[in-house]
């Protein structure tokens, strides 16, 4: 056994480069992957949970408390595998590259990388199996990394959801694997055959033999314009196929006759560019009629869906004739012997398929279910809202009142017919759940909340992002058919995750639906605790979980496990304990705001540590995006009396992704290690603290930086270092009893880091400019090269927000009126937090630079592109004639002044952060910048990057050869902004080629 004394690996090492390579390579597994058994939200890849279990698992071997009898079986395990060079440091090297090579998917099922790694954790822990546990589980990715160790698994999850999915995972998987399997595709391809049958008539083929797989639609509302009231279908693209040699599209014309109002009609076309195919006619939930160029406005558009409970359904008239409601755009087809899609436009044959669906339906739901349940979802959505995670939902401002109204008739029908044939089917009590998970998986590619891809023909799931957003055209697939993403497809799916996760793990976990404030399981019996927990209001799980929810127990009655144990009349999962910030809940009269999620969470980790060991250990992952959101956590974890003992950053989130790119969110989760603290804990001396901090964080930022760690996720990843210091004690205190609390370290680590970085990027001298010393650079200089560092992207270039935003991009959004905005202008972009808690450590008045150099809109700062900032160097007048003067009069241009009118355009800008900081700069800019100064350094570098843009060749020279005669300040900072400007943007284009311009001297 290890002793207490003894350090695990995670706390003095981790391979961060290669587990990151294998975790960022995961996002792109899929056959087999445990993410593809069903959806869940914000799973952490395997490899990252496998190679920090490991670490936590394992003891140091250079530590002078590791067993002896480990590092013989570690050696000899390892030696054939890896060979591992003499020493206690030979050997912890070796097991860092073995941590660093088991993180590989491809070496996930194999038996001799897998017994080597169950081995270690034999050697290290006896024959009893160590006890991990999760409490917040989620989708598994902890404990089934656990079973694959050898260890013994407990799971816990409030959501039910998550519930069934762990049940499967961790409990019928090592059971059964490849035999449960087998009988899912039996009895899938039962349901499906029988289903098939009964749905034939409302999917009806082809006359000429091809096959429908997809049926494009649009909601539409009217046009109020007088003498007009044309139907308005909501598409926001007209495209059908955007691809590179396939290129499909709709136009239309104007149709008018005497009495009735004007309509369209469409023709599919192949254009030649991108102008030949029209706009499309909603854009931020504002309607423009094709017929007369009305706009609708947002108010008036979500009044007509909300009467037809979101415009999914087909309106008839009494004959069975469509006569208003969803419009069908286009069908899309296989043809026998053809390769790739065809699109044809829709037939009366189409809408009398849909009638007779409704039809059917409307006979279908006067029969309840078991439980007295409709057959037809009639639970309510989310109500949205708000300024926390109810804002992910805007279904029922367009009348979508009810999980029901988010399906058409026909796909409503489809899917109750899926539940009833398993119903009656003869699946067996543990075949049920994963037949169960199937038809959830089909439903979240089978609702009115669907996209049609039209770069890559296919189907996008309900869930494009965590949210349940209008979707204004959609596409229907068939269910029961043999293309698509349908119900055959999804078996498999799952069947696939059956087989290949059964043939690597035999251990059976343990599940229970459980609060994590109150832990199941008796004092001081868990040796790791290991959890990923949610984050304010990032996630709200629950309200997205009732989509599958709704579905699942209509299709497993009498299942316990989905159900509230909380609130037996609550028709849906689990809220009042749910920890999440969504000010739409409220608690005992009591709103669940930050401080509630603060409170709970803190709740959370002292349970944690009642349950773990003395001796054992725990991690905690985290990734959100502001600082006050990392001070929540770590207070929480003092405060459960937890010493943070490692800090290491895993890059587990792509960073190109929609969230990251609308929220500044970071590239990296970052494992805090923790351990019990001491009862015999000593308070610490803040001076003492102080001066260990530089030495720490220094070592700390040189040894991410060589695994590639870079910008804010380099900053977060500071933090858990910093907080070894200052949580090892009981409390800290100054030299007149005062108690530092977290907030105030924090602002110091800031500080620590900030300084550091200056001194990296531009020299000593930086890290103490507040403090007047000689040569420092000024101030929007250090600002500006500090900014660039932050911005740097952990593994990938940063990105110029200035790039065009693909139409693929844009559909994902939703295209809902008040969904987070794009950052669609030049520029970088770091979140207002982010920047505040560098800039005022450091003494950088973000005032006075507002509208200057930079631009604070909703929280988010945005460094501005120069060619936003000709008009402050140049004026009015322009680049031109600064340049002719320069080549005129050198020597009365050295002094470069900013001018007059730029200084008005500076003052009239409108700036501000969030709450109180919502004005910030606009007054204060004004004032500040009223006289005449004396250009920058960096305004001065800016000026010679805008020479260069423009072609004024001997201009640039001119002002470069000045700078020359000045001093190395001009170069100095060129450089280092060169070094910093992302890649590929333009500004490191510029700046290099104007360095190229420099005489050589």
């Amino acid at each position: 056994m290890i002793p207490k004394e003894c350090k695990r690996l995670a706390e003095v090492d981790f391979p961060i480069a290669v587990v990151s390579k294998h975790a960022a390579r995961e996002k792109s597994i899929r056959h087999g992957h445990p993410s593809t058994l069903h959806l869940w939200w914000a799973r952490r890849p395997l490899a990252a949970c496998r190679a920090m279990l490991l670490g936590l698992l394992l003891p140091d071997p250079y530590d002078a408390h590791c067993p002896e009898a480990f590092k013989a079986t570690a050696r000899q395990a390892l030696q054939g595998l890896l060979g591992v060079r003499e020493g206690d440091a030979g050997l912890r090297r070796a097991l860092l590259t073995f941590i660093g090579d088991v993180a590989n998917w491809d070496v996930a099922h194999h038996p001799r990388w897998l017994g080597v790694a169950r081995e270690l954790v034999r050697a290290a822990h006896g024959d009893e199996p160590p006890l991990v546990v999760d409490p917040f589980a989620g989708g598994g990715s902890i404990p089934l990394e656990a079973l694959r160790l050898g260890c013994d698994a407990f799971a816990s999850d409030l959501n039910p959801v998550a519930c069934l999915i762990l049940k499967i995972m961790l409990e019928e998987i090592p059971r059964y694997g490849h035999e449960l399997a087998t009988e899912l595709r039996r009895v899938g391809a039962e349901v499906k055959k029988a289903a098939e049958r009964e749905l034939a008539e409302f999917y009806p083929p082809e006359p000429d033999g091809a096959t429908p797989i997809a049926y494009l639609w649009a909601r539409t509302v009217r046009c109020e314009a007088p003498n007009c009231g044309a139907e308005i279908p909501l598409a926001r693209s007209f495209w059908l196929c955007k691809k590179g040699n396939r290129r499909r599209a709709l136009q239309y014309k104007v149709v008018r006759s005497t009495g009735d109002p004007p309509h369209v009609d469409f023709e599919i076309f192949e254009p030649q560019h991108e102008s030949d195919v029209p706009p499309g006619t909603v854009t931020r939930a504002k309607a423009a009629c094709l017929c007369c160029g009305m706009v609708l406005p947002p108010e008036r558009v979500r009044a007509q869906l909300a009467a037809q409970h979101g415009g999914a359904e087909v309106l008839f008239d009494d004959h069975g004739k469509r006569n208003g409601g969803a419009w069908l755009l286009a069908v899309v087809l296989l043809k026998p012997g053809e390769q790739g899609r065809h699109y044809r436009l829709p037939m009366e044959r189409d809408y009398v398929a849909i009638y007779k669906a409704m039809r059917r339906l409307e006979g279908i739901t006067t029969v309840m279910l078991s439980g007295d349940l409709q057959p037809v979802p009639n639970e309510p959505t989310p109500a949205g809202g708000g300024s926390g995670a109810g804002r992910a939902f805007s279904v029922q401002k367009y009348g979508m009142m009810t999980f029901g109204d988010l399906f058409t008739a026909r796909q409503k029908l489809a899917l109750v017919t899926l539940v009833k044939k398993l119903n009656i089917s003869d699946a067996a009590p543990d075949v049920a759940p994963v037949v169960a998970l199937a038809i959830g998986r089909c439903a979240e590619q089978t609702s009115s909340l669907v996209r049609w891809r039209t770069t890559v023909e296919a189907v996008a799931g309900t869930f494009g992002r965590q949210a349940l957003p209008m979707m204004w055209d959609f596409a229907e697939i068939i269910p029961t058919g043999n293309d698509a993403s349908n119900f055959a497809a999804a078996v498999e799916w799952v069947a696939e995750v059956l087989e290949l996760q059964g043939s690597s793990i035999s251990q059976v976990g343990q599940i229970q639906q459980a609060d994590a404030c109150e832990a199941p399981l008796p004092d001081t019996a868990v040796d790791v605790w290991f959890t990923d927990p949610p984050y304010y209001d990032a996630v709200p799980y629950a309200d997205l979980a009732d989509f599958f929810f709704v579905w699942l127990k209509r299709s497993l009655p009498g299942e316990l496990i989905l159900r509230d144990p909380f609130d037996p009349g609550n028709p849906l999962t689990p809220k009042i304990r749910e920890i999440v910030q969504d000010e739409t809940k409220r608690v005992d009269g009591r709103p669940k705001d930050r401080a509630f999620f603060e409170e709970m969470m803190a709740r959370a980790f002292t349970e944690g540590r009642r349950v773990l060991k003395e001796d054992g250990i725990g991690s905690v992952v985290f990734a959100h995006k502001t600082t006050e959101g990392w001070e929540a956590l770590l207070s929480g974890m003092i405060a459960g009396e937890w010493v943070i003992t490692g800090s290491w950053p895993i890059a587990t989130e792509r960073p190109g992704r929609l969230r990251s790119q609308e929220s500044a969110a970071l590239a990296t989760s970052v494992h805090l290690i923790c351990r019990p603290r001491s009862d015999d804990a000593s308070v610490g001396d803040w001076g003492e603290v102080l001066r260990a901090l530089p030495q720490r964080v220094g070592e700390w930022i040189e040894r991410l930086q060589s695994e590639g760690v870079r910008g804010a996720d380099l900053v977060f990843a500071c933090i858990g270092p910093a907080l070894e210091i200052f949580s090892s004690y009981e409390r800290v205190e100054t030299p007149d009893g005062r108690q530092v609390k977290l907030p105030e370290f924090l602002e110091k680590v800031w500080e620590v880091v900030g300084r550091a970085a200056l001194e990296q990027i531009l020299g000593t001298a930086e890290a103490t400019a507040r403090h007047g010393a000689a040569g420092a650079m000024e101030e929007d200089a250090r600002f500006t090269a500090l900014f660039l560092w932050t911005l740097q992207s952990t593994n990938v270039e940063a990105t110029n927000n200035g790039g065009d935003t693909s139409e693929e991009d844009v559909a994902e959004e939703g295209d809902e009126e008040d969904a987070v905005p794009r950052l669609r202008q030049g520029g970088f972009s770091l979140i207002f937090d982010i920047v505040r808690r560098f800039a005022q450590p450091l003494g950088i008045h973000l005032e006075q630079w507002e509208g200057r150099i930079i631009e604070t809109k909703k929280g988010v700062v945005r460094l501005l592109p120069i060619v936003e900032r000709a008009r402050q160097l140049f004026g009015k007048e322009g680049v031109q004639a600064v340049a002719d003067l320069w080549e005129q009069h050198p020597e009365r241009t050295a002094q470069l002044q900013l001018f007059a009118d730029a200084e008005e355009a500076i003052g009239n800008r409108k700036g501000g952060g969030r709450d109180s900081r919502k004005k910030l700069g606009t007054t204060v800019a004004h004032e500040t910048f009223t006289v005449r100064r004396e250009m920058t350094t960096l305004d001065r570098v800016h000026s010679a990057m805008l020479f260069q843009a423009s072609g004024q060749t001997n201009a640039l020279r001119a002002l470069l050869a000045a700078e020359q005669e000045r001093g190395v300040s001009f170069l100095r900072l060129a450089n280092a902004l060169s070094a910093l400007y992302p890649r590929t943007s333009e500004e490191k284009r510029l700046v290099d080629a104007m360095l190229l311009a420099i005489p050589k001297t």
